[in-house]
């Protein structure tokens, strides 16, 4: 892992850490001396595993990000804890099972872009008056090559991540002239638990995503996390309102 050393004792809110690419993140973040707060509503021996490996460093609560309250309450601990929050990854989401318009009720495209594309709004939101007041704040948010083509969820999750690259730029570009700096990631085929279903019984669907990436593999989230790191550091600083693919080259198609 590449090392920052402008990132050493800033301070990290990351959504989504009991798992696949929030997990890796934290990870990564920690590796780097960066105290983070990781919010998630599952709790597992992974979290445990931090907390044990980073009881000063890591700080955890279990928290449904399609909850307001709750979301403002865990900013306002963290915020607590660690005096300030200079990066904010937004990363929970989930999948949507491919389901197109006329299979979708309205529950669940409230659920899908309360939990993918709100969550990101809130945090933001909650967390952006600490930020102008120290003139300094770095948001990652977590979109998707689903974010800028069609066929890579169904119509709320890509709907949801087509929206989450439209508040990355509308953010950076309101407050960029303040010190705050936003940027989203597009994954394609990572391998995490959120796409476990790909990889059942023979893994038929998962080798027939990788035939269709130009790379022909899935990536790792800490490939994910080593991105997430690099549009944190100093030297993504003139990188703003950007979307970066991390997808094997299926955008190129």
């Amino acid at each position: 892992m590449a090392n920052y050393p402008e990132l050493i004792q800033q301070h990290a809110f990351i959504t989504g850490v009991a798992s696949g690419i929030g997990h890796a993140q934290a990870v990564a973040f920690l590796a780097q001396d960066v105290a983070v707060f990781g919010i998630d509503r599952h709790v597992n021996p992974m979290i445990t595993q931090l907390q044990q490996q980073y009881p000063q460093k890591f700080y955890f609560e279990q928290v449904d990000v399609r909850d307001a309250q709750a979301i403002s309450d865990s900013v306002a601990h963290a915020i607590k804890q660690f005096g300030q929050i200079e990066l904010l990854l937004n990363t929970a989401g989930i999948l949507d099972a491919y389901k197109p318009l006329l299979d979708t009720d309205l529950a669940s495209w409230n659920t899908i872009l309360a939990t993918n594309l709100t969550s990101q709004f809130l945090c933001a939101q909650a967390l952006l008056p600490q930020m102008l007041q120290q003139q300094h704040g770095v948001i990652i948010n977590m979109a998707s090559i689903a974010g800028l083509v069609a066929g890579g969820g169904g119509i709320a999750y890509t709907a949801a991540k087509h929206g989450v690259i439209g508040l990355t730029k509308q953010i950076d570009y309101d407050y960029a002239a303040s010190g705050i700096r936003a940027n989203c990631i597009a994954p394609g085929a990572i391998d995490t638990p959120m796409n476990a279903a790909d990889f059942l019984g023979d893994a038929k669907m998962a080798h027939q995503v990788a035939l269709q990436t130009p790379a022909q593999r899935w990536a790792q989230p800490e490939e994910v996390a080593a991105l997430s790191l690099f549009l944190a550091s100093s030297a993504a600083d003139y990188i703003h309102g950007s979307v970066i693919p991390i997808d094997g080259g299926w955008l190129e198609k």
